[in-house]
């Protein structure tokens, strides 16, 4: 496994400076004439001549072109250069503070960073978009073609991706010492293609195929991971010698993560797997002349080039695509060593940083918080285990740990089989075996003879074969555990993870509702609306982004007709450029001045994004009823989808090519494309939500009760003054709580009947006919062939007659009313602009920088009147302090 030479403890490294102080304790300098060094380093430039001289210079010495042979793709690839320069400024100097001051530091381990484009970011953060938008038209270009020549990073999917985004954005906005940690996908997700039946197909995403100007590829730091092989127990120690099996490197690419307004500029780790190769010098110690040649060496001097080529492509393969396909024992193999892959080698990284600093492994907690998203975490027992090599040092290591829980879905709980994991991981397996024994004893101590209990809290679930239980191991291994919104925080506590609140206590649990980022989320997305709010307030723009409750100010213009026009107008110039972007990518015709109504979510049965699709075809079947002069009274409405379903979701794959299908029909319906039409947006990115989300009337947020653990793209609607229609589940309930019931459109049953619910469906189903006959009458028009091949949809349709374990024959007649209600307020359009300038005012709450200090708060900062409740609660999450960059 990784490990630090302990000779280079407390000295430099090429990773990281560590300057030299004199008797004095005074820093000297470490080469050369200080003078000329200082007059010769450069600060952040704002200079326009200046950015032109950095542009040029880019476009002739990085890019190796001229102005004759340079197109927009190079353009854009000498501006995002000359801004990395300027990153990079404030990287080093932000890097150097944390070396002299030493600062408790947390770390953000996800899977999954969706950061979007960096440019435009960069540029926003460093306050000097007007500059380079002036450099790049006297250079003869425009920069929002420019914008246009970046690709969306591929390192995530859904809402965890981008949440871990915004944590970061909000970590550096309040000048946090947070780092992220994550991996370098070649291929990120997949590019989803629309077949012509109307399938999802899934092909590479070649995000890389360009470059990516934004990473610092850092060679110099890199680890070994073991994988196979075979662990042999020390007698009389609780160690073993892992030896045999395949070593794969990890080798680190850095991102700068820019704060708002401010010189911090944190860093955002990528790894990615190589085969391990011989002749290389690292933080390893290389003990013995076996290291220089490595076996897939010696077996391609031998001959042997398919196993050489072979231990090459195992290696490249951890870090190729994000969630391989777990259907098949290859890929669920291949998925357990990229999570090992990515927590080995960060926890090598995080434990490097915190020996260089000389502190002794109690002090660990004191200097380190790891926060770990929603993951599941097959390194924590052997971190905890290799920290010196005591069960003192795996106690400090859990200390450190925090776990963001982020699911309802038992079935989603993670779990592995033990013969697995004691394949790949053989070691860990031991250990876990090992973590599991101290636990139970310790549980048996509190609960004795309580033997359903021990099974219940149990690391390894009994079965055929045993399971590792992942959840359970990240809870134990942690300080603290949080849910993501108040219900879900609740139903972890209740439900999921009830057993270790009653041994554990209470205090180890507690919620923080998920946020996020202002800065993103509406000034870059939302232009023009962050100006009108800008100018209504009479502040600094950069203010109120970092200090979201200050929109409440906008509530007493609410009632303004002036305000309210140009609110409006700013709406339908959103509207404008989602319709045009759609015309010349896609070729689709889009009438903008209908109602748009969105939902965009990764696919999934209890997002139910199978009930919006029935209630588009309600809508269509109602249409057809109509006479001429009855449908000239309907409001027109636009119904957007977007999202991917995982290449083996095949119920999530089959409600995309229904969404699909039934577009195909209704918007060539001559009757009533005028008053209804859908378009499914394939290939979903956070640059298109930034199109989709600030064009929205209306957003669809509608799981099934008590299954969503809280969702960000409800934030992000409200935020640009989109309405809410949604169940009474996840982050909506809080959303409401902010901007009134009054402002949004809640259906369907509520938690509690979830369950009675589902068992009537068990024992006592009743005819759907009978139960909702406005569904049965859309089922059955799917069934017989109205939107193509009947018996493609059978297995989809079979969900909700047989079982119906996601209540859509439940809800479904709530739903419709609900958007009977949506069409009515939406005629009243004084009030509805009232309702949506309101929304926005009320979102303060959801800023992911509120998020981030909360985890990081301290008792001293709590107000004194909080209850003893709030001060127990507080204390002790991350607990770190803002560090000032000069």
């Amino acid at each position: 496994m990784a490990f630090v030479d302990p000779k280079t403890i407390g000295k430099p490294t090429r990773a990281r400076y560590l300057p030299e102080t004199d008797v004095d304790g005074k820093e000297k300098w470490p080469r050369g004439d200080e003078q000329t060094w200082k007059q010769n380093m450069r600060g952040v430039e704002t200079n326009i001549d200046k950015i032109n001289r950095s542009f040029v210079n880019h476009v002739q010495t990085s890019l190796a072109r001229q102005p004759y042979n340079l197109d927009k793709l190079g353009a854009y690839q000498a501006a995002a250069l000359s801004v990395r320069d300027n990153l990079l400024v404030n990287w080093n100097e932000t890097s150097l503070q944390y070396t002299r001051k030493a600062p408790k530091r947390a770390y953000y381990l996800s899977l999954e960073f969706l950061m979007g484009k960096t440019l435009d970011n960069a540029l926003l953060n460093l306050n000097v978009k007007s500059e380079y938008m002036q450099s790049v038209q006297k250079l003869g270009f425009n920069m929002e073609d420019l914008l246009e020549e970046e690709r969306d990073a591929g390192l995530g999917n859904g809402g965890l991706g981008r949440l871990a985004a915004c944590y970061l954005d909000s970590g550096a906005s309040q000048e946090l010492p947070l780092w992220g940690y994550g991996l370098r996908y070649k291929y990120g997700i997949f590019q989803q293609l629309i077949s012509p039946e109307g399938n999802q197909l899934e092909a590479p995403d070649p995000w890389l195929d360009n470059q990516n100007p934004w990473e610092l590829p850092r060679l110099d730091v890199s680890y070994d991971v073991r994988f196979y092989g075979q662990a042999d127990r020390i007698p009389g120690t609780s160690r073993a010698n892992w030896h045999g099996g395949q070593e794969v490197l990890a080798v680190a690419y850095d991102v700068m993560i820019p704060g708002c307004a401010t010189k911090t500029t944190n860093n955002l780790r990528l790894w990615e797997s190589k085969p391990k190769r011989g002749l290389r010098v690292s933080f390893e110690c290389c003990s013995s002349i076996q290291n220089l040649c490595t076996p897939s060496l010696n077996s391609f001097n031998a001959g042997n080039y398919e196993a050489a080529v072979e231990s090459s492509n195992s290696a490249a393969a951890i870090t190729s695509v994000l969630y391989p396909n777990d259907h098949t024992s290859f890929g669920k193999e291949l998925r357990l060593k990229q999570q090992a892959f990515w927590t080995c080698a960060s926890l090598a990284d995080i434990m490097r940083r915190f020996k260089n600093i000389g502190k002794p492994i109690d002090e660990l907690p004191d200097y380190v918080a790891i926060q770990l998203n929603d993951v599941d975490a097959p390194n924590i027992g052997h971190s905890r285990a290799n920290a010196h090599s005591s069960r003192r040092g795996g106690t400090r290591m859990g200390q450190s740990l925090a776990d963001r829980h982020q699911c309802v879905l038992s079935e989603a709980l993670e779990k592995w089989p033990v013969p697995l994991v004691e394949h790949v991981l053989p070691r860990h397996m031991q250990i876990i075996f090992d973590i599991n024994m101290y636990f139970l004893q310790s549980v048996e101590k509190k609960f004795p003879g309580d033997r359903e209990r021990l099974a219940n809290m149990s690391l390894i679930e009994e079965g055929f074969p045993q399971q590792v239980r992942m959840a359970y191991l990240a809870c134990i291994g942690s300080r603290k555990v949080n849910g993501v919104a108040e219900l879900h925080s609740e139903l972890v506590k209740t439900t999921i993870l009830k057993d270790f609140v009653e041994f554990e206590g209470i205090s180890k649990f507690g919620n923080v509702t998920n946020g996020i980022t202002p800065r993103r989320w509406l000034d870059q997305c939302n232009p023009e609306l962050s100006a009108l709010i800008t100018k209504t307030l009479g502040i600094d723009k950069f203010v109120w982004l970092k200090n979201l409750p200050m929109l409440e100010k906008l509530l007493p213009h609410a009632d303004d007709p002036k305000f309210q026009q140009e609110w409006a107008e700013i709406k339908q110039r959103n509207k404008e450029r989602l319709a045009h972007y759609l015309e010349t990518t896609l070729g689709l015709s889009v009438n903008t001045k209908a109602m748009f109504d969105v939902q965009i979510k990764r696919l999934h049965e209890y997002k139910r994004q199978t009930l919006n699709i029935l209630g588009v075809i309600h809508r269509y079947l109602a249409l057809k009823a109509m006479t001429p002069a009855e449908r000239k009274k309907v409001n027109p409405k636009v119904v957007f989808f977007g999202g991917k379903a995982a290449p083996a979701y095949y119920i999530a794959k089959l409600t995309i090519r229904l969404i699909v299908n039934v577009s195909r029909v209704i918007n060539a319906d001559p009757e009533t494309k005028d008053y209804l039409s859908l378009h499914f947006v394939p290939d979903y990115s956070v640059s298109l939500a930034e199109l989709l989300i600030p064009a929205s009337d209306i957003s669809q947020h509608i799981s099934t009760a008590g299954t969503e653990a809280s969702g960000t793209s409800n934030m992000k609607f409200c935020l640009n003054g989109g309405l809410l229609l949604g169940t009474v589940d996840g982050a909506n309930i809080e959303i409401a709580e902010e901007v009134g019931e009054n402002n949004v459109f809640f259906f369907g049953h509520l938690t509690p009947a979830v369950e009675d619910l589902r068992y009537q469906h068990m024992y006592h189903s009743t005819p759907i006919e009978e139960k909702c006959p406005a569904l049965a009458a859309v089922l059955n028009q799917i069934s017989t062939g109205l939107f193509g091949d009947s018996g493609v949809y059978e297995p989809l349709l079979n969900t909700i007659r047989q079982g119906d374990y996601y209540l859509l024959t439940d809800d479904f007649d709530s739903y419709i009313a609900a958007l009977a209600m949506v069409d009515a307020a939406y005629i009243d359009r004084t009030e509805w602009i009232k309702k949506s300038i309101s929304t926005t005012a009320k979102m303060g709450k959801f800023s992911s920088d509120r998020a981030v200090r909360f985890k990081c708060y301290e008792c001293s900062t709590v107000p004194l009147n909080a209850s003893k409740q709030i001060l127990e609660y507080a204390e002790g999450w991350w607990n770190i302090e803002p560090v000032h960059i000069e």
